[in-house]
Formats: C-alpha cells, sequence, structure tokens
C-alpha cells in the first residue's frame, strides 16, 4: 500500500483484507489485537490447587502454573509439583529472610521505553505502573527522571500514587526506583523524583570494562572507583536508604576490578549490587560463575542483594538471569515482553514461569512474589502502548503459545492436556473462549460486558466501560458475534488510547482503478469545532494521511505500518498500528543512557473498514504526539493544546 505525500520508511502489511477460511483453527491476527482462543472445542474444568498461594477472582479457573490439575479427568502433570508457596517476606533493602525469595525488578519503563518507537506518555506509564503493581514486582524502575523535565514529573506521580498504594491485607507496596548516572544532577533529580514513595530507591550506574572507561569516560579505574564510591555516599547523604548501583558492562570488566569497586560502593552505603550483562556478550555457565565469584570474592557481599541485568543480543538474556538466580542472585531485572535496547532484556514472564515451574528441581525452592494470572494483560498492555508486537511464537505470551495444529499433537492434547502443554493458559491469565460460557451479540448488555471482560483479567471504571460499551454495541449491530479477540481490540482502540485532542467523526473514500483516489475527513479539534478537509493520494489510505495532515497542520514521517485481520471472516474486525515522528520539530528526541535517539510514537485503531482502522490509527499516533509533555509544546502551542 503506497503512502505518497507521507514519507514511508518501512512498512509491514501482513493481512490487509481479512482471511475466509473458517476452518483454520488460529487467527491471522498479530498479537496486540487477539490472543490463543482455539482449543478444539473442550471445556476445561479445573480444581483448586492445595499448592496455590495466589488470591484468584471467582470467575477464573484456580490452577497452579505445572502443578497437575483435573481437566475432563486429563491432567497438566509436570512431575515437579512445588510445596505450597510462603508469604512474601518483609521488605528489608540490603538483605531477604527468606533466602528462596527471588525479589522482581522490573524496568519497562526505563529500559523497555528505550526501545526506538516505545515512547510513552506520562498517561500510559501510570497505567502500566499500576498493572505492574497488580502483577506484584517487587521494584519498579519508573523511569531516568534527568532525561527532560516530563520524564520526572511522570516518575514523581508514579511515586506518589503507586508507590504510596499500601495493600492493607500484606503490606504490599511496590519500590519505586530511578536511574541516575554517578553525578550530582542525576541523582538530585532521581531523588527528587522517587522521595514521595513509601519505599524510595535510587539505582546510579558507571561503567567498569576496559573498553567503556578508555574510550567512553576516558577515565582511569582509579577515578571509576572514586566516583562510584563518593556518588553513592552522596545519595546516602540525600536521606535514600535504598541505593542500588551497577558496573555498567560487568561482563566484560575484569573481575578483580569488579570486586574492588563493588567493596567500596557497599561501604558507602550500597544495599543492592546489579551485575549488567550490558551487551548481552556472556555464556549461562559464565554469567553464574560471575554471581558465585562476586558474591565469594567481594568484600561485605553477604550484607547486600546480588542482582542480575542481562540484555538479549545472543538471545541468552532469560537463561543467563536464571543461572544467575542459580548462583545466588536474589534480584532479577526484567522487561515485560522482554523489550529494551537493541534486542531487548530478559523477559519477566519467561523468567517468572520458569522459576515457577521449576523452582523447586531446578533451582533448590525459589520463588516470586507474581501474580502470574496477571501475566498476559501486563503483555497486551505493553503491547497497545508502546505499539511493539509480541511475535507469535513469543514464549508464555505470543499468539502461538498455546496453539497446537499438528495433527499428532492435536491428538494427544485431545486425549490427555499435560502431553504438549506444561501450563494452562489460564495460569498466566488467557481465558478460553469455551469454557466462557457468555455469547457476545447485539442483545448483549453492559453487565454481559462487563462480566466477560472481568473473565480476561480487565477491570475497568465506569467511564472506561462506557466508552468500550459505546464502541461494542457499534461494531455488534454488524457483526453476529464478538470473540474475545473483537473484545481485546475494541478494548485497545477505546481504552488504551492517548488524551483525545483530534477525534475522527467522518470519513469518505473514493477510489479505484480510474482516476486518483480522494479521501474527505470530518475531524473535531481540541476547541470542539469540526474541520474537513480532502485531498487525492496513491492509494485510499494515503489520501487519508493527507488530509489529516492538512487539518492538523503537521509534518510527520511515517515510520511504521501494520495491518491485520481480529478474526478470519468477511466481518472480522481489522487492527492497524502506525508510528510516526516529527519532521519539523527538533525538540522531539529524547535521551537515554548511551546518548539521544529520535522519539516516535504509536498509534492504534480498530474497525470492520480497513480504511477507517487505518485513520483511527493515524489520529491516536498524532494525539500522542501533540500529547507527549513538555517536548511537543512547539507543535502543540499551534493547536493551543494543554500539554501540562
Amino acid at each position: 500500500m503506497a503512502h505518497a505525500g507521507v514519507m514511508l520508511t518501512r512498512a509491514v502489511v501482513p493481512a490487509v483484507v481479512p482471511r475466509f477460511d473458517t476452518t483454520t483453527t488460529t487467527s491471522s491476527a498479530s498479537r496486540q489485537c487477539d490472543l490463543p482462543r482455539t482449543f478444539f472445542g473442550q471445556q476445561l474444568t479445573f480444581t483448586s490447587s492445595p499448592t496455590a498461594s495466589h488470591a484468584q477472582p471467582s470467575k477464573l479457573p484456580r490452577t497452579s502454573p505445572c502443578v497437575r490439575s483435573s481437566v475432563n479427568g486429563n491432567a497438566y502433570a509436570s512431575g515437579n509439583e512445588p510445596a505450597a508457596r510462603p508469604s512474601r517476606p518483609e521488605y528489608i533493602p540490603n538483605r531477604i529472610d527468606d533466602p528462596n525469595y527471588v525479589r522482581i525488578f522490573d524496568t519497562t519503563l526505563r529500559d523497555g521505553e528505550q526501545s526506538p518507537g516505545a515512547t510513552l506518555t506520562s498517561k500510559e506509564k501510570l497505567d502500566i505502573a499500576r498493572q505492574l503493581a497488580r502483577l506484584g514486582v517487587d521494584i519498579i524502575e519508573a523511569g531516568f527522571p534527568i532525561a527532560s523535565p516530563d520524564d520526572l514529573e511522570a516518575v514523581r506521580t508514579i511515586a506518589k500514587e503507586v508507590g504510596n498504594n499500601i495493600d492493607p491485607k500484606t503490606g504490599y507496596v511496590p519500590v519505586i526506583c530511578g536511574l541516575a548516572r554517578c553525578n550530582k544532577a542525576d541523582i538530585d533529580a532521581s531523588w527528587e523524583a522517587v522521595r514521595h514513595a513509601a519505599r524510595p530507591r535510587i539505582h546510579t550506574f558507571i561503567a567498569t570494562s576496559a573498553i567503556h572507561m578508555e574510550y567512553k569516560l576516558r577515565k582511569t579505574p582509579d577515578e571509576v572507583v572514586e566516583i562510584a564510591r563518593s556518588m553513592v555516599a552522596y545519595a546516602k547523604s540525600l536521606g535514600c536508604n535504598d541505593i542500588e548501583f551497577s558496573p555498567e558492562d560487568a561482563g566484560r570488566s575484569d573481575p578483580e576490578f569488579l570486586y574492588r569497586i563493588l567493596g567500596e560502593v557497599i561501604k558507602a552505603g550500597a544495599t543492592t549490587l546489579n551485575i549488567p550483562d550490558t551487551v548481552g556478550y556472556t555464556m549461562p555457565p559464565e554469567f553464574g560463575d560471575l554471581i558465585a565469584k562476586i558474591k565469594k570474592n567481594t568484600e561485605g557481599a553477604e550484607n547486600v542483594i546480588i542482582s542480575t541485568h542481562c540484555q538479549n543480543d545472543l538471545g541468552l538474556a532469560t537463561a543467563n538471569t536464571l543461572a544467575g538466580a542459580k548462583a545466588g542472585a536474589r534480584q532479577l531485572e526484567v522487561t515485560i515482553n522482554g523489550i529494551g535496547e537493541r534486542a531487548g532484556n530478559a523477559s519477566l514472564e519467561e523468567v517468572v514461569m520458569a522459576i515457577q515451574c521449576r523452582g523447586k528441581e531446578q533451582f533448590g525452592g525459589l520463588y516470586t512474589g507474581i501474580t502470574p494470572r496477571h501475566i498476559a494483560l501486563s503483555s497486551r498492555m505493553v503491547a497497545d502502548y508502546t505499539g511493539m508486537s509480541v511475535q507469535p511464537h513469543k514464549a508464555i505470551v505470543g499468539a502461538n503459545a498455546f496453539a497446537h495444529e499438528s495433527g499428532i499433537h492435536q491428538d494427544g492434547m485431545l486425549k490427555f492436556k499435560g502431553t504438549y502443554e506444561i501450563m494452562a493458559p489460564e495460569d498466566v491469565g488467557i481465558v478460553r473462549t469455551d469454557a466462557a460460557g457468555l455469547v457476545l451479540g447485539k442483545h448483549s448488555g453492559r453487565h454481559a460486558l462487563r462480566t466477560r471482560l472481568q473473565q480476561m483479567g480487565y477491570d475497568f471504571d465506569t467511564a472506561e466501560l462506557d466508552e468500550v460499551f459505546k464502541r461494542f454495541k457499534t461494531v455488534a449491530d454488524k457483526k453476529k458475534i464478538l470473540t474475545d479477540g473483537d473484545l481485546e481490540a475494541l478494548v485497545s482502540d477505546s481504552v488504551f488510547q492517548p488524551k483525545t485532542i483530534w477525534q475522527l467523526t467522518d470519513l469518505q473514500v473514493v477510489c479505484g482503478t480510474m482516476g486518483l483516489p480522494t479521501a474527505t475527513v470530518k475531524l473535531v479539534g481540541p476547541d470542539g469545532v469540526e474541520q474537513i478537509q480532502a485531498a487525492m493520494g496513491t492509494g485510499p489510505v494515503d489520501a487519508v494521511y493527507k488530509a489529516i495532515n492538512n487539518i492538523v497542520d503537521l509534518n510527520v514521517e511515517l515510520t511504521e505500518y501494520s495491518l491485520s485481520s481480529v478474526t478470519e471472516g468477511i466481518d472480522a474486525l481489522a487492527c492497524t498500528r502506525v508510528a510516526i515522528r516529527s519532521t519539523g520539530d527538533a525538540h522531539t528526541a529524547t535521551h537515554s543512557q548511551h546518548g539521544s535517539i529520535e522519539r516516535t510514537f504509536s498509534g492504534s485503531g480498530a474497525d470492520e473498514d480497513i480504511v477507517v482502522s487505518s485513520a483511527r490509527a493515524y489520529i491516536s499516533a498524532v494525539n500522542k504526539m501533540l500529547g507527549f509533555g513538555d517536548s511537543s509544546a512547539s507543535i502543540a502551542k499551534r493547536h493551543e493544546v494543554n500539554v501540562a
């Protein structure tokens, strides 16, 4: 699909027209529009496992991952039934009273957002932080406060709202962490952002490998040690009693130098030592050995928590993280869907479920405080907000993770579920459609919709439910039955959206083999006034995008476009995702640990009409750009948009 007039640098169009083959068992939908829902018509009944310790809603089947569970006379049997999981230990910064408890440190909002194209607004960051708290992560690294005033304010908001939402029954509240380089300005900004939380943490770092010290820092090892020691001491002097230190590129650093610098920062007040494999260079036995030697040879290591942070450049981030845990690390740094710079980070869902499934047999009884049934929703939210698709074969959360197409596999699954599934999809929050007992169509009401959404893991307030219900009724008038995939697409299109600035009210396109495609678009602006523009293009979508640009007066570059059907059939919903970046505003760049990167803005839309779906996605991305804090203030000013 051509897009003349809107500069297209990359386009991926996996399915422009929905498939009509109703005999296929798997959907052609992209990951963020659908989750696997085909399990060959067999309704599953799960019994409550005596080993499960998570509080599950009554509407969800109650199972414990990788534990024997009744399934119509069948069972999930891994042969590795763990003992009942103890409760989460009391949080103490520098120690864990239960040696088998592993803290989960989520850095989706910091390292994850550094992925090109993964720009998040302050509202989206807050939504994700709330979901991470529901998931049960121990530490949320909420951002890099020095990067911009908007980043600092986003971390501060998370610290105030999520960092003080203490569970009255368990006392659980996540630690809120801010990243800082080893300098006073960074540390001051980080402390200002996180100090409002009940449990604030400063995470400071400096490179320790020879190549980094020589070519990036241009400092001697002695100078690096002194900077690290003095800056940890400075963070402590501000009143922060929870300080994490990372020797960047530890995987390629001299071990003896690591023992030295880590010993010095412990003396200065560090409570957690994080060991990053920054470029994903080490092998699992090598990384596990490094963790074990640091614990053995670093003075004072017995008085702090050892942590891992593994990048995925060689595809070994999860394996290295688990090797670190086996060697004694008791904090594991991860991201939802494994997103992050370059090839990404260790994936939360993979690490957590590996420990959940094999903790007793392979890891000496290790366990986490994560509630696995919130994993699927967390994955969908991050994919929707960042615009970063999850590949279908992604472990745990991919569209094919619980799909079986081989005849041999299907036969085994029908006879005994445990033959080809080591966990049930319900364990991670994916509910089989045929187990729901609800059929949603045009006669369904608000209560039925809310019930089904709750069964799928969503919990919306009245205003959010109203938005979803409005779109639900519109689609239901045209579609006989709405699937779970349809509902997920509607949720993404209605709730997982940026603040509305421009809104699509009408769209008409004329195209064919004769004449130029022409689009007429009507939008309602931030002042409530309708504006209409027409434009011609090389295709219907190109014409629509040109008309939108004429109305909102933006110079943007379309960097990514994908379109897929949610389900099979002629009445399938289309799900569109786009990414754009400004070509006329020098301020739409952001800072990462390693320099400045170009900021892009993603958007998504869903509709039965692929052109309308494409328009909704483009407007979503435009709204995200216009509403993105002070970095887009110069653009927003032309439209009198309040971005505060």
